[in-house]
């Protein structure tokens, strides 16, 4: 290749590169279909359950270790704050993670074979303004599928309820309809939180689900997706472009994935 050709790609990388760090600290604009907890490798658990048999590799993922470490230790990026300063961010993105919850409810402990029924998924907190929730089969990183692999047939688009009290279907219309808009995660958008205020946004999700032809016991777990560092001062910085980002940037682990507790409906 010529050098003016490999002039060009840094070129086309610089300029892209913009758009790839506000991919996911943005939400996941361009991917309007169902996704599992893997695919948020740079997110951080809060939970070692949540990789239960990932051996010393659990605690590696852990928010302590693989994020907030990185800034009490003064990592880059973070070495441009003080050493107060990391205290403090480390203290308010821990206050931000106990106060972001996921919960389950509103759903029959009991169906018939074939039954429609609804399902909420209330969220509470995360940073924004974008956050992902999701239904899937077990509450695990990297072993968990979309809900509809344990046999649960979502019945059309499910209903997002913005922190405003408002219907969403922004994120939803972004999956051209002749595709089907069925899908067991969304994205919710206006979300902000502040820890120093203590002030943290509150949405929800219903979904309508069909149950399984054949009887038996099946599981249920919400998944939320959500960053932490921009819900502070310290940990975010202003893009020209992009607006607020993280200060930990793309791949920061500043992100969390975050389960309910499994839940089984009967079948019968």
């Amino acid at each position: 290749m010529t050098a003016r050709g490999l002039a060009w790609i840094a070129v086309a990388w610089i300029v892209a590169a913009p758009a790839a760090v506000s991919a996911y600290p943005g939400g996941t604009p361009d991917f309007v279909t169902d996704v599992a907890p893997f695919c948020a490798a740079c997110h951080s658990s809060l939970s070692a359950e949540a990789l239960e048999g990932a051996g010393p590799r659990a605690e590696k993922e852990l928010a302590a270790n693989k994020h907030l470490a990185a800034i009490l230790q003064g990592q880059k990026p973070y070495d441009k704050l003080a050493e107060s300063d990391r205290a403090a961010l480390a203290q308010q993105l821990q206050t931000v993670d106990a106060n972001s919850q996921i919960e389950v409810g509103d759903f029959p402990p009991q169906v018939k074979a074939g039954e429609s029924f609804n399902v909420t998924l209330t969220v509470t907190g995360g940073a924004g303004p974008v956050v992902g929730v999701g239904l899937v089969d077990r509450a695990h990183r990297w072993y968990a599928r979309p809900a509809s692999s344990a046999g649960w047939a979502v019945v059309g688009p499910p209903t997002i309820i913005g922190p405003d009290g408002k219907p969403q279907s922004g994120w939803l219309d972004g999956r051209p309809a002749r595709m089907g808009r069925k899908v067991t995660y969304v994205n919710v958008s206006g979300v902000s939180s502040d820890p120093l205020a203590g002030k943290y946004a509150k949405s929800k999700v219903i979904y309508t689900l069909q149950a399984p032809d054949r009887p038996g016991d099946y599981p249920l777990v919400g998944v939320y997706f959500y960053g932490t560092e921009k819900a502070t001062k310290l940990g975010s910085s202003e893009h020209p472009v992009y607006g607020k980002q993280p200060l930990g940037g793309y791949g920061g682990k500043s992100g969390r994935v975050k389960f309910t507790s499994p839940v089984v409906i009967s079948v019968k």
